[in-house]
């Protein structure tokens, strides 16, 4: 089995275009986070918007991605999560509603050092507990995060190219839920919500920069590579849990009459 990549290069293939697979973690605890980096997993999504977690639970997550050998990356409920997720040592921050230039640019001062405004310490896990020195902790942090806009705004669509040409944006989440709905579209396959990640996709290609979009399968993941996505989140740990205790269910279903 050939070695699995570095968890801190995740920045490096992503801008890349390597083919990478996640998926969304919603129980607040380190253990599936280390599971999903023993069964093969580029990454993991910890969701603090959607998910129970506080800044304690979600150290605890990214200290399982640490076991695992996977990249933690996290989903930040406001642009006010960001700075404790990233000292906890996300490898990287998906961001909800960027939907205007301005936006994405505070996105990305709040996680950067050098050009930004993010606020320093070196005592934390990113740091290596004050292993590494002021600058050092500086360039590396500056080197390994990867920040990611979520587009998921009908009012971002009219502004797609001033969104990623943003300095330091090294890519976006196309957010096919929240466009559904914003759209008043049926599905998520619907015509509407199809054009809207089409055209957020040309946008991507344009300003050479990845894409990253939440798919079924694998089958589902093809097709939108050929559009230009290269990072798919698939399903999440809750999600995985409930398919594999359906099944069981429903094969135990006929000797219970």
């Amino acid at each position: 089995m050939a070695p699995r990549p570095d968890p801190s290069a995740f920045r490096q293939r992503l801008l890349a275009g390597e083919t990478l697979l996640g998926t969304f973690v919603k129980y607040p605890t380190g253990h599936t986070t280390e599971l999903l980096g023993s069964a093969g997993f580029d990454f993991v999504v910890i969701d603090e918007e959607h998910g129970p977690f506080d800044r304690g639970t979600t150290d605890q997550a990214l200290m399982g991605a640490r076991a695992g050998g996977i990249a933690g990356l996290v989903r930040v409920p406001d642009t006010g999560r960001l700075l404790g997720a990233l000292d906890d040592g996300a490898i990287g921050v998906l961001v909800p509603h960027v939907s205007s230039p301005e936006k994405a640019r505070e996105v990305v001062a709040l996680c950067r050092y050098r050009g930004g405004k993010r606020g320093f310490s070196n005592t934390t896990r990113a740091g290596d507990y004050g292993g590494r020195g002021l600058w050092a902790h500086v360039d590396q942090q500056d080197k390994e995060v990867a920040v990611l806009a979520m587009i998921e705004d009908p009012e971002a669509l009219d502004c797609l190219d001033e969104i990623l040409a943003t300095p330091g944006l090294d890519g976006a989440f196309i957010g096919r839920g929240d466009l559904t709905v914003a759209l008043g579209a049926a599905a998520l396959n619907s015509p509407e919500t199809q054009a809207a990640a089409e055209k957020i996709l040309a946008a991507a290609r344009k300003a050479k920069k990845p894409i990253c979009i939440m798919v079924a399968g694998a089958a589902e993941a093809t097709e939108w590579a050929k559009l230009g996505a290269s990072a798919f989140i698939v399903s999440s740990d809750q999600g995985f849990l409930r398919a594999a205790a359906s099944r069981v269910a429903a094969d135990f279903a006929p000797m219970k009459g």
